[in-house]
């Protein structure tokens, strides 16, 4: 799903990115006024992803979010039928939400990254940035299955 998430939604950007989602975050791209929100979310066939009621309500997709922590948000997103689960080739960047590329072993990567020939490491072609499955990926996965059992106890 292609979503725009307003300023308020900050901390989603990423799990959603991880999970396969093209997710462009307002604050990336200087949007805060509702009018350049809408023109944005229609011009790429956006579903809107906003705190506001009033913005909600004048989008032509949208999901309207009512709680402030990024756990119980997710939630609420994957109760709107929103796919919640990690990919195993991830497609977006964490960080500006560019394409990925999977990294061939032996390809030099940057001292913080782990050797692409013992890991499978994800570069950005757009901001350059470098994603494997480590202790990050572990956390969020973790997250996600706490708000999956959840679901299923109600």
């Amino acid at each position: 799903m292609r979503l725009l998430l307003d300023v308020m939604c900050g901390g989603l950007p990423a799990y959603l990115r991880m999970c396969g989602h093209d997710a462009v975050y307002a604050g990336d791209r200087g949007l805060e006024a509702d009018d350049a929100l809408l023109a944005v979310a229609a011009d790429e066939d956006r579903t809107l992803v906003t705190r506001d009621v009033q913005l909600a309500s004048r989008a032509e997709e949208s999901i309207l979010l009512e709680c402030r922590e990024v756990e119980a948000q997710l939630a609420e997103l994957s109760a709107a039928g929103l796919e919640l689960t990690l990919e195993d080739e991830p497609r977006f960047c964490g960080r500006c939400n560019g394409p990925l590329e999977a990294v061939e072993p032996g390809r030099s990567t940057p001292e913080y990254a782990p050797d692409p020939a013992e890991t499978a490491i994800w570069g950005c072609t757009d901001c350059g940035q470098f994603f494997w499955r480590g202790s990050h990926w572990n956390r969020v996965e973790r997250t996600l299955e706490r708000i999956r059992a959840d679901e299923c106890r109600e």
